[in-house]
């Protein structure tokens, strides 16, 4: 009986943490693929999971931040999805590259051509952004989704450090440190395979060189031995041949 009881009440605690823990992870988030670097650009992923089991999420909206605009964010095509990219004038212009801005992108909404996301599953929606701002460690971006039995949920809740999380947080994206030419590791990278293929190539090019030269050297060394060789009977034959006139004289 006692071993029934602990497994019952063991049974309980397990779903009482499952249900606690569930909507931790169920919530749309957003995080960068790699790297999310300050004053550079970065490809990012909405992550949305359908928490509902008679209902498919059929429509995402989110809106990008006003405090910190993004002139650019160019979404990923995806199957099955209609995709709409809103732009707003900005109340203060913002500089990019050199040249003043003065509207950002204020929404990208995707909405669903068929069942769209079924329960039991989620969603990624790519979405390439930038000049990511200099001045903050973050952008909190508020998304609204929406179901097929017309039910929407808000996930627009700013979490605030020191505080529980809330029960529909915003999705936020933590920004890295800024790095050197503001494209992110990926062209540093590049950069650095393009270095060490020059120097291959120039390792390459030497030894070809040397391999060429090679032939040349021995053909030049055998020619002075074989010289020497000849001038040495040469010489032996002149010897030779004064000697024995010599004898026929004497004779």
């Amino acid at each position: 009986m006692k071993a029934s009881r602990i497994a019952a009440v063991g049974a309980l605690a397990g779903s009482a943490v499952l249900l606690l823990s569930g909507p931790a992870f169920a919530h749309v988030s957003v995080a960068a693929e790699g790297t999310a670097a300050k004053g550079g650009y970065a490809t990012v992923d909405f992550k949305v999971p359908n928490e509902r089991d008679d209902a498919t999420t059929t429509k995402l909206e989110v809106n990008f931040p006003t405090d910190h605009p993004l002139a650019s964010a160019q979404p990923e095509a995806i199957p099955g999805w209609k995709i709409k990219v809103t732009k707003a004038k900005l109340a203060k212009p913002v500089e990019l590259h050199g040249e003043q801005i003065d509207e950002a992108v204020s929404k990208i909404t995707w909405t669903a051509d068929g069942d769209g996301i079924e329960a039991g599953f989620f969603q990624k929606f790519p979405v390439s952004i930038g000049q990511l701002p200099e001045n903050t460690d973050e952008l909190v971006f508020k998304a609204i989704q929406t179901y097929s039995n017309k039910e929407v949920v808000r996930w627009i809740e700013v979490p605030k450090d020191g505080e529980e999380e809330p029960e529909n947080p915003a999705p936020v994206l933590a920004l890295s440190a800024a790095t050197d030419d503001h494209h992110g590791s990926a062209a540093s990278t590049a950069s650095d395979e393009s270095e060490d293929a020059k120097d291959d190539a120039k390792s390459a090019e030497a030894a070809s060189n040397e391999t060429a030269a090679a032939p040349a050297d021995s053909s030049d060394t055998t020619a002075r031995v074989l010289g020497v060789v000849g001038i040495v009977i040469g010489a032996a034959g002149v010897a030779y041949g004064v000697l024995a006139g010599r004898r026929r004289t004497n004779a």
